[in-house]
């Protein structure tokens, strides 16, 4: 393929992968307007929770799906269902409609995700993708940014409702390019579809996800509820396993935990999910509370992240492409995670704004450096027969860490956040306990002086207490980067690499 036509099927790809990214922080700023209109406010998590919990889930299936019957109709198929939960989530009534709307967008949502990065593997080869992977961070970035301004916008002078409605126009010219321009060969075969272990690892997966959920929130952590959660996604995952080892065309084909690159490029995603973005989400509170930041400028203040999760990626992308080496990226980007973390550890509410700003630079730069160099070295690794589902895997591992990541450290959060409430506050308000005048940014801020400080004081030490947490994490990332394999890039890409396969490009060509 040219360039040019490269950059036309791209087009298509991003907007897919622009759709699913928006909506995981779209809603975000939204919901205090939903909740007052539909009500329910103590299900109100679940508009965000029924998102992940599919989109997680469904991830590792779509990979094999494409393996079996091809990679357009499955995005195609993604994007379909994904503007089928927008339409209904436009249309609920009820907030119990919106949460079951929004779980169908998740469906869509995994597999836009997955679909894109495979793809991507399918028409470049190992050696090219890094010059396109800046690409993939920049939507990232962007989406974190635009999502809440985007979702205060239609708040303030359309409807709530338009937070779901825009992704019809975004969507179907997504699907438009990729029926014109998405032309890639496929061989179909009759092979049997491993159902049974979709069903235990959708099991296993969504019972796990909902313990760190629902534990220490909706239940406690020994309520009779999380313990037969754990033990029901336990079994249903123990019973996937023996599954997959008798299955014709297994969902999971154990023998790629025998592939030393995936086995290291799986527990390092999860382990930089946890520790990432398990720590990183608690920045816009940080901003909010203990700056004093908008809602709408706190993710402006963010642009400083975003600006080395592009930077870095883009750059670090070139020189793959220009070298073949890939090693040395994520070595360095786990090392200058940890310090990233380090630094954000020691804020305060006195830290001043740009200082801030250098820190999540720095935190940024280490992001880019990791993420899509992992997707690359797993690519690379493969046989064509398992792309799909080895980078299915790859981004699963990736959010299931990230959503452990973000109920561990909400935990602690909400731990030292009660501790710190009552060390500096031992009185309480007139005799009453603190515990709840610390609900949101704006409650914070309407506060009395004599009780604002401390309260802004809790947050920073407690913030802060999570941000350290995160750093062994890193540290762990960044052993296992520094045992990551480096295999010779090829410069083949998987689609078109065997006679007598016609040439991938545009449709028509």
């Amino acid at each position: 393929m040219t360039h040019r036509q490269i950059l036309v099927v791209f087009s298509g790809l991003m907007l897919g992968l622009f759709l699913a990214a928006l909506d995981q922080t779209i809603v975000s700023t939204a919901l205090p307007t939903i909740v007052g209109e539909l009500g329910g406010l103590e299900h109100l998590s679940w508009v965000v929770t029924a998102y992940l919990l599919t989109s997680t889930a469904s991830a590792p299936l779509y990979g094999k799906v494409s393996d079996l019957f091809g990679r357009k109709i499955v995005f195609q198929f993604s994007i379909v269902v994904f503007l089928i939960g927008s339409i209904l989530s436009g249309v609920s009534q009820t907030l119990t409609q919106l949460i079951g709307a929004r779980a169908i967008q998740g469906l869509g949502a995994g597999g836009l995700i997955v679909m894109t990065l495979t793809i991507i593997g399918d028409i470049l080869s190992p050696r090219e993708r890094g010059r396109y992977q800046g690409y993939i961070g920049s939507v990232f970035a962007l989406s974190s940014i635009a999502g809440p301004l985007i979702g205060g916008l239609f708040v303030d002078h359309l409807s709530w409702r338009w937070v779901f409605y825009v992704n019809l126009p975004i969507g179907l010219a997504a699907l438009v390019v990729t029926s014109i321009v998405l032309d890639i060969p496929f061989h179909r075969e009759r092979r049997p579809v491993d159902y049974a272990g979709a069903a235990l690892l959708v099991a296993g997966v969504t019972s796990l996800l909902l313990v760190t959920v629902w534990g220490g929130t909706e239940y406690p952590w020994s309520s009779p509820t999380i313990l037969g959660l754990a033990a029901t996604g336990l079994a249903c995952l123990v019973l996937f396993l023996l599954q997959e080892r008798r299955a014709a065309e297994p969902l999971l084909p154990l023998r790629l935990f025998r592939n030393r690159t995936f086995t290291i490029t799986s527990a390092a995603g999860f382990i930089v999910g946890l520790g990432l973005f398990g720590g990183i989400v608690f920045l816009p509170l940080f901003l909010q509370v203990v700056i004093g930041a908008s809602a709408t400028n706190s993710g402006l203040l963010l642009l400083p992240l975003m600006a080395g999760v592009i930077t870095t990626s883009i750059g670090s992308g070139r020189i793959i492409t220009r070298t073949g080496r890939y090693k040395r990226y994520p070595v360095i980007g786990t090392a200058t995670m940890a310090v990233g973390l380090f630094l954000l550890s020691t804020m305060s509410p006195s830290t001043p704004l740009p200082l801030a700003s250098v820190y999540m630079l720095m935190l940024g730069s280490g992001i880019g450096l990791v993420l899509q160099v992992l997707v690359v070295a797993v690519q690379n690794a493969v046989e064509g027969r398992d792309l799909g589902v080895a980078t299915s895997l790859n981004t699963f591992f990736r959010s299931l860490g990230g959503s452990f990541g973000t109920a561990l450290f909400g935990a602690i959060l909400t731990s030292r956040l009660a501790h710190h409430l009552t060390v500096l506050l031992p009185g309480g308000i007139d005799g009453q306990p603190v515990t709840g005048i610390a609900a949101s940014p704006a409650v914070v801020a309407q506060l009395p002086p004599e009780i604002q400080g401390p309260v802004i004081e809790a947050f920073s030490r407690s913030i802060t207490t999570v941000f350290a947490a995160a750093i062994p994490f890193a540290v762990v990332a960044f052993i296992l980067a520094v045992a990551l394999p480096e295999k010779p890039l090829r410069d083949t890409a998987h689609v078109g690499s065997k006679a007598p396969q016609p040439a991938v490009g545009l449709a028509g060509d």
